[in-house]
This record gives structure tokens, sequence and C-alpha cells, in this order.
């Protein structure tokens, strides 16, 4: 740690382009927040000097723009927009976000964590040996562990989420899209906010931040954050306590530096401790009626919410987490006239401490200790911006260790993995050429080399300790990603693009050994190591604004060819919970996206979107005689939608008082569990949420009472046949009152 922190003080990175200023065209009603980063200041002048009202400043290209005019199937949404929609975590980005859904996966097999879809795209090994099929970004830095994503929002600038593979700018893992995360940076001036929430299940966060100007370069900002919650699993039998789900405390230190007219410096370092029981599975019986055999659809039967979250499993007991996350990272930016050098480079270390269930019945007892280790850095060189042309060049480089140190006490065996590492190195380029006022080309390409091995094996006590099974493997993967698409801005109405780009997901192995390379090695190559996928997308697309602020129009329509996709499923290895991961031969993937935006009075705004998905296996055969052709992918429902109302009344003295509503609709889609191939589904749902919030004419606090999923809707995560035979679904109804105050 000490050495990284040397070296990061010597090669801290860009303050590259996250403005503080954002406001939303997602969600409803849009907030700008404070200030305007001076890295901001190209974008905004292109409008005469400011972002159009409801729009937004991104750096999802790894520059500043508009959102308007970025050509790309991009949601933005700034701090005050996630704080108004009760956003406090990424699985309820999904709420404002089209066809993305973000779970938690809580199966011990899967390895826990986030497991985020993007159009169809997914993961489910969170293992770590796997790798997600979305990135996700803390203010750019790549976090590896899925169990890591999973930390509170709290202080935050905005989040953007790109749909549709990115593999020229951010890199391997990208073929679904990318999640970034964003802070809110240290500002020119005093600054004491915060915000306290309390809701049902005893759900309670609690932030405040400070925010202190040193001199006329320097600032320094401090924001910590609580959140805590029961349990929504009730228990009918067991007398373990499986209280609080969640009890998270994170503190987030930055400076913010302007060490010339054209050098800026940026600093952070967090720190989290993640804790509560882990356990929020139920009996798949809860949902569905078997017999549970191969390749048949089980139904689906409506009880009432309560008995569909209640266990009357026996707990074996106290499960526990005490996580451990916490990093630096720094941003160097330099404009030394050509050209602008931007240096970003990060240390993270992530720590498990857990206690879970675990086996081929519930009753299973495990432990878990893991050790990661990250360490990332990046440059890049950005050129032009003003005349005809602007480019980026870059390289990148990461490594991430880790140490784990798992035991089955009933099944007498333990799980030693030291190390696993992934390295990845990568080259790229992008440039955009102007052909005419409006016209632009863009064209991009990325080399990746990936080198993945691991050390390990499965033993047992008796009574001395023998090995069960080698788990030792290592491959190296190569690819090149590129990039080309060409937009239009249209005169009075908007922009208009098209895109081709490709997108890269590195291989792996399994748990196990090559036959022929030891005593306990009984797998074929096949058998051992998977491929890469790889996803090749073509979009077109429009960003419009009619009649000036009364209407936004954003559509999409993309066609993805999809090719050796990683399946992962859980299973058994050696008398234990494992994740097997192979290769389906291909997929393909259909959809358009449409939103809208209506503003017909300053009281009044009305947002709406429809989304239709065809995402399918074009040739799976899981076994010699079982083909999956045509089938649906898991998470992937056809059509989608959603409808909200916003109604601001100013009253008296300047108070104001608004109220939103907004309804989000899912068709129904699979969730098939492979390992038994049982045809598992979510049926189709509405969630509404409603929000009334008061605030005084200076603004300086508000006041607000929300009620999320007012239909009480069980939304399934994830059911098995395998593995526990469990389900696990989002939160249920929540009621609660949510206050901010900034002075």
């Amino acid at each position: 740690m000490k050495r990284s922190l040397l070296a990061l003080s010597v090669s801290i990175s860009a303050l590259t382009s996250a403005p503080a200023w954002s406001q939303s065209t997602t969600a409803a009603p849009p907030v700008a927040a404070d200030g305007v980063a001076a890295s901001s200041a190209e974008a905004i002048a292109q409008d005469n000097g400011e972002a159009p009202e409801g729009d937004i400043v991104v750096t999802a290209n790894r520059e500043t723009s508009l959102l308007s005019r970025t050509p790309a199937a991009l949601t933005a949404l700034t701090g005050d927009t996630l704080i108004q929609a009760g956003i406090t975590s990424p699985t309820a980005l999904a709420d404002l976000t089209p066809n993305v859904a973000i779970q938690r996966d809580n199966a011990p097999a899967a390895g826990g964590g986030l497991q985020i879809t993007i159009r169809g795209v997914t993961s489910t090994d969170a293992t770590e040996k796997g790798d997600p099929s979305a990135a996700f970004l803390r203010d750019g830095i790549y976090i590896a562990r899925p169990q890591a994503q999973d930390v509170s929002f709290f202080d935050l600038a905005r989040v953007e989420v790109l749909r549709g593979p990115q593999g020229t700018l951010y890199g391997r893992n990208t073929t679904a899209g990318v999640v970034n995360v964003i802070s809110a940076r240290p500002a020119p001036r005093f600054e004491v906010s915060g915000l306290v929430g309390y809701g049902s299940f005893g759900s309670l966060q609690a932030t405040g931040v400070v925010n202190l100007p040193l001199s006329d370069w320097l600032a320094v900002r401090a924001a910590v954050n609580l959140e805590r919650r029961d349990n929504v699993v009730e228990t009918s039998v067991s007398r373990i306590d499986i209280d609080p789900s969640r009890n998270n405390r994170s503190i987030r230190l930055s400076a913010l530096a302007d060490l010339a007219s054209n050098v800026s410096l940026y600093l952070q370092a967090d720190y989290s401790v993640i804790k509560g029981s882990p356990f929020a599975v139920v009996p798949v019986t809860n949902f569905f009626r078997g017999p549970f055999t191969a390749d048949t659809t089980p139904i689906y039967f409506d009880s009432s919410t309560q008995a569909q979250r209640t266990t009357s499993r026996i707990i074996p007991w106290r499960e526990y987490r005490d996580n451990r996350d916490r990093g630096v990272m720094g941003e160097f930016n330099w404009d030394f006239g050509p050209a602008k050098l931007t240096w970003l480079a990060s240390y993270r270390e992530f720590e498990r401490d857990e206690r879970r269930h675990a086996g081929p019945t519930a009753s299973f007892r495990s432990t878990f200790d893991g050790t990661y280790r990250q360490h990332s850095e990046e440059a890049r060189l950005a050129f032009g911006g003003s005349g005809w042309w602007r480019a980026q060049v870059g390289a990148f480089y990461f490594r991430e260790t880790s140490k784990i140190d798992t035991t089955v006490i009933e099944a007498n065996r333990r799980f030693v993995q030291n190390p696993t590492v992934s390295e990845s190195k990568a080259a790229f380029g992008q440039t955009t050429l102007t052909l005419a006022e409006g016209l632009n080309l863009t064209g991009g390409v990325r080399y990746s080399h990936d080198d993945k091995s691991r050390t390990g094996a499965i033993t047992a006590d008796t009574p001395v300790r023998t090995i069960v099974q080698v788990n030792d493997a290592k491959r190296s993967f190569s690819r090149v990603t590129w990039r080309g698409g060409v937009d239009y801005d249209v005169r009075d109405l908007g922009l208009v693009y098209g895109s081709m780009s490709t997108g890269y997901k590195a291989g792996g192995f399994n748990d196990g050994c090559q036959v022929g390379s030891g005593p306990t090695c009984t797998l074929s190559e096949q058998q051992l190591y998977y491929e890469p996928e790889t996803l090749t997308a073509y979009e077109v697309g429009f960003k419009w604004r009619l009649g000036g602020r009364a209407l936004r129009l954003n559509g999409a329509a993309f066609h993805y060819d999809y090719n050796n996709l990683q399946l992962s499923q859980a299973s058994f290895c050696a008398g234990i919970n494992c994740s097997i991961t192979s290769n389906a031969a291909r997929a393909k993937i259909d959809g358009v996206e449409l939103e809208a935006i209506i503003r017909p009075a300053d009281a009044h705004q009305v947002d709406l979107g429809l989304n239709w998905l065809d995402a399918r296996y074009a040739d799976f055969m899981p076994t010699a005689t079982v083909s999956f052709a045509g089938q649906a992918l898991s998470r992937a429902p056809r059509w989608s939608w959603f409808a909200g109302y916003t109604y601001t009344r100013v009253l008296g003295g300047g108070q104001q008082l608004s109220a939103n509503v907004r309804t989000r609709f899912s068709d129904r889609y699979d969730l098939t569990d492979l390992a038994t191939r049982v045809h598992f589904y979510q049926p189709s749902f509405t969630k509404t949420d409603a929000t009334i919030t008061f605030a005084p004419a200076d603004e300086a606090w508000n006041l607000q009472l929300f009620a999320k999923n007012l239909e009480n809707a069980m939304v399934l995560t994830f059911a098995r046949n395998s593995a526990g035979a469990e389900a696990a679904f989002e939160d249920p109804r929540t009621l609660g009152v949510r206050a901010t105050f900034k002075f």
C-alpha cells in the first residue's frame, strides 16, 4: 500500500472533465447543482456560454460535450436528480434508465455483488476469476470486483450509463456498456450540506458534506455517509437474527488544485465499511410449483407478498459480512497548447470477511476470507477540439491480485487460491473529423492484451490435509476492438447519428486443472478454459429538441451480433459450490428505445419512454440433444415502458411544492437456471414511485415524502433449482421521509 501511494504521488493524474454542474434529461424535475468545473468551459461555450435548460455536460467520450450532442445511447442523472428520485444505490438506476437492470446476486456460487444487464447482455460470474460484461467505474476508475461496487450513492455530481459496447475508449469487459459514478468535486466556495432519510424496514441514510476553499487555487471536500436497513426477508421458524441486511459507513476526502492556468490536480481518498447480513434468499417454491425438471417451465403462483418473502428454512448460523473497501486516486491535467495531457492513476484494496450458507442444501455453512488489490493507470493525449478535427490517443494498464480462503464446514472442504492474477494492457486512439458544418466522422481502434492466472487447490482434512483438486490455470488473450460513426447536427432540430462498434470481454478458466498436468487434473482444455466473448453493434439514433424547451425526443435502434457469450451456472466442484462458465455459440439482439420529455407549461413536465427488445440465442446447444436457439436471453423483457408526471407550484413567499409520480412497466422475462435447464421467469409487472417535496424560497432545505413500488410487486433477481433451490427479489413497497439542507 505504501509503495502504491508513493507511486500515485509521483504519477498523479488528471482533472479530466467531471463538472459539478449538471441537469438530467431523463428524470423530473431536473435541478442544477451549483458551480461549473473549469474543464467544462469549452463545451458550455459552444452554446453561447451556458448549456441549454434541461441539458447536461457529460464526459462519456472522455471529453466534455453536451448530452444532446453526444452521438451515443447515454443516460446521465445529476446528483440532485438521484436524491429527488430516491436513488441511493446502483440497483435503483434501472428505474430511470432504459433497458438496464442492476441487481444483487446473493447466491454464494456466483460470488455475490452486483449483476449489471444492459440490453440483454450480462455476466453471472462474480468470483475472483470472473469478469462483468458491463464496466463499473468510480470517477473513471475501473472497479473490478462486483462486491465492491455495491456501495451507497452519496455526494455525487452525476451518474452516466452508456448502453452498448465501449471497446475503444473503455476497453475490455464493456460488451454491455459502462456505468460511471462521478463524485462531486471541491468548489471555490464554503458549503455545508446534508441529507437524512428514514423509511420502511428501518432504513436510515445520513450524509454530511463540508466544502472548504483554502485559497484562490485550492479547495478541499469531505463527505461521510451512513446507510442501515433491516432485511426484507422474514423468517418463520429460525431464531437466527438476519438484521440488519445493510450497515455501511463511508468517507471520501478530496482536494482540487489549480496549479497554474493550464494545470489542474485532483486527489481523492475513500474508505468504506460494508457490514450486515448477506442472507437474502427464500425457497424457490415460494414463487413456483414443481416438479422442476430439465427443459420445463414451472408454474408461477402469485401468493401474498408476505408469504413470498418469508422463509421457513432453518438458517444454520448467523451470517454476516464485514468488508473493507478503500482506495486512493489522482488526476493530473496539463493543457500545453498543441495537446492536453491527462494522467489517471489509482490503487485500491478490498477485503472480504463473510460467513454464509453454501452447499447442496441450505444447511451447509461456509466462511470466506478474501483480499483483492488493484492498481490502474491511464495516460491520454487530446489534440484539436476547436478546428476541423480532434483526436485522442492513450495507453492503459491494470493489474488485480487476489487471495481467497473459503471453508465449507459440513463438506470438509477448504478452497484456497493464492494468487489469482489479472493483468491488462492496452493502447487506443480515436479521432473525429468535421467534414462540413454539423457533419462529423469518428473512427477509433484499441488493442488489448490480457494475462490471467491462478494457483490454488481444494483440500480436505481426513484427518490430515489432502489435496482433492488442484486449481492451477494460466491463459493470455488479445483483441483489437474498433468503432466508426457519423453524426449530423441538423439546424433547429438536433442530432442524428449512426455507428458500428465492437466490444470484447476477456476469456478465463474454471476450477480444476488440465488433464496431464497433475495427479488430480481431469479436465480437458475445452472444459477448463473458455474463450473471450465479442459483440459487434450497429446503431442509429437521434436527439431532437422541438419548440424550444417544450419537447425533447430521443431515439435509438440497434442490432447486435453477439458471439461466444460467456454463460455461468452454479455447480459443485469437489463437493463445494462453484461457478462453471462456458461459451454459447451465438446470440442476436435487436431493439428500439424511444424517450420524450414534454413541458407544456412551466409547472408541468411529462416523461415518456418505450422500449422494444428482442434478445435471443441464435445457436446454443447446452447438451448434444437440446437446442436453445430462439430462446430469449435472461433479464431481457421484450417490452418495457415508463411514464412520469411532475407538477410544481410556487406558493406564497416563493415557497415551492412539487409532486412527482412515475410508473415503470416490464414485460415477462426469462431467468433460466442453466445448471438444471429449468426455465424460471419473472412475470410482467409495474412499479410506481411517488414523491411530494416542499422547499422554502431560499431553497436552503427541503422535506420530501416518498413511496416506492406502490404495487408491492415482487420482482425476482434470480431463481434456481440448483445450489439450494433458492430465489431472491428486489425491494417490496417502501415508504419514508427525506430531508436535505445546504448553507
